[in-house]
């Protein structure tokens, strides 16, 4: 397979109108390439419609990739069923879908395919930092999703394709919103906001910015060299506390991250999750008062990667977007990072705070 010879390339982006699609979309679109999108949502952005060919449809539907896979050079693979989401569907999305990407990727004779994936793939360590050699251990169906996922990338890697594989950390920015909104919603209102733990945990981020700066050197670089597996994240962030305690002070009101010890707020989340009456799935409370972070040592040394934003530089461009944009979705809930989680009972408890 050959790559595309002209500057200006077409990108095929899976998950084109989510929240990394978009950052991803606007960034191609600056840089003079033709952009496909293709998703089962609506691609619902003014200031790019008219320049993206929009193919509606699943990656779990064969036909749909097919359209959407049509003159392409590079396909970015970012959609993936979150953990919201019941276990039949992410399976089906994340590991299905990606086999499908895979597949017709190669038959249109994609040069590369570079795959979205995350650091959910280590499980809940015993070390830090994670280096991308580490054991893989997926922790309940997402995690154990995209694992196999990634396998299916390997699979044709060995079939000769340039495949990257990036494992981001949580990322952030222009458009997100999910469980980050509910800590901006309370900065907003001049409200306390409460942590799982003592807050004094290294808990990595990433700015959605750099993510599509670490994307492209692996769309662009000599294929040889990027056809591997790559830890992207900040390379400043100090404490949960501290990196939250910025978008507090950004806000303005004199508030402060609580801390509040890990196990009896575990205990009552895990209580709630089973009512449903908690806005957050097992994978963030459980490893919200423990240190999480990898080594972006690779990724700098082999693709010349380089973030611009610290954790708090994130948090605090993105709670101004939120900001910014209230209005928008404001009453809006949902499973996606594009839309607010619904905060359940915390809506009760943002009073005491």
């Amino acid at each position: 397979m050959t790559e595309a010879t002209s500057q200006s390339k077409r990108y095929m982006i899976t998950g084109g109108a989510g929240f990394l699609g978009i950052n991803m979309v606007r960034y191609l679109l600056k840089r003079g390439h033709a952009v496909t999108s293709l998703d089962v949502a609506d691609f619902d952005y003014p200031d790019a419609k008219s320049q993206v060919t929009i193919v509606k449809g699943d990656i779990r539907d064969r036909s749909s990739v097919d359209r959407a896979m049509e003159g392409v050079d590079v396909v970015i693979h970012t959609a993936a069923a979150l953990p919201l989401y019941k276990k039949e569907d992410i399976f089906s999305t994340d590991i299905d879908g990606t086999r499908n990407i895979c597949q017709l990727a190669h038959e249109h004779n994609v040069a590369r395919v570079i795959h979205v994936s995350s650091t959910a793939v280590y499980g809940i360590p015993d070390h830090h930092p994670l280096y991308e050699h580490d054991k893989l251990d997926g922790v309940g169906p997402y995690g154990i999703a995209k694992i196999k996922a990634e396998q299916v990338c390997e699979e044709y890697r060995d079939k000769g394709m340039c495949m990257p594989i990036i494992r981001p950390k949580s990322f952030v920015g222009p458009e997100r919103l999910g469980v980050f909104a509910l800590l901006y919603d309370w900065a907003k209102d001049g409200k306390n906001f409460p942590m799982i733990g003592l807050g004094n945990n290294r808990y990595q981020l990433l700015d959605v910015e750099d993510l599509c700066d670490a994307i492209y050197l692996c769309a662009t670089l000599d294929p040889a060299k990027v056809n591997d597996t790559f830890n992207i994240g900040a390379r400043e962030f100090t404490t949960m506390k501290e990196d939250y305690q910025a978008v507090l002070d950004r806000a303005g009101f004199g508030k402060k991250v609580l801390g509040f010890p890990a196990a009896p707020m575990i205990w009552t989340l895990r209580f709630l999750e089973a009512l449903n009456l908690s806005p957050l799935y097992k994978w963030v409370y459980e490893t919200a008062s423990t240190d999480s972070f990898v080594s972006i040592e690779k990724a700098e040394r082999v693709l010349g990667f380089d973030p611009k934003y610290s954790n708090k530089d994130a948090l605090i461009r993105n709670y101004e977007w939120y900001v910014a944009n209230l209005q928008q979705f404001q009453n809006t809930s949902g499973v996606s990072h594009r839309v607010p989680w619904d905060q359940g009972i915390l809506k009760v408890a943002k009073i005491f705070f």
